[in-house]
């Protein structure tokens, strides 16, 4: 493989709009959870979001799909995927050769044509009407 460990090509995200959420969250949080030593750890469930949403996500290398989360991620190079197919909620998946499913985060309907393009792996007419529907 060449080198991938150089910055993606594209990085997908989800929303900002979890971000924010996170955020409010947190500052929603404060009043309750500084009451209390023992309501503090309620701090920790809108930071989890917080740095979920700051982290997960799949970034595009022109040899591989790294998909990350909240703790680890998995390196998926485009030799092992057979089909990239979105679900009936728009999310986009990879069926491995191995059989395995992986969920690409922040890969949606919409923007798995970006993806490609950023992979160097052009958009095929029978992706591109997966795409479409």
């Amino acid at each position: 493989m060449g080198d991938v460990s150089s910055s993606p090509v594209l990085r997908v995200r989800k929303s900002g709009a979890v971000l924010v959420a996170a955020l409010i969250a947190l500052v929603g949080t404060m009043p309750v959870a500084g009451s209390s030593w023992a309501l503090s750890p309620l701090f920790l469930i809108p930071i989890a979001v917080l740095v979920w949403a700051w982290r997960a996500g799949t970034d595009v290398y022109p040899e591989e799909l790294r998909v990350r989360a909240l703790f680890g991620g998995s390196r998926v190079p485009f030799a092992r995927i057979t089909e990239l197919a979105p679900d009936e909620r728009g999310r986009v998946s990879a069926l491995l050769d191995n059989g395995n499913v992986i969920r690409l985060t922040g890969v949606t309907r919409e923007n798995l044509p970006r993806v490609l393009e950023a992979s160097g792996h052009p958009v095929g007419a029978g992706q591109r009407d997966a795409a479409d529907q």
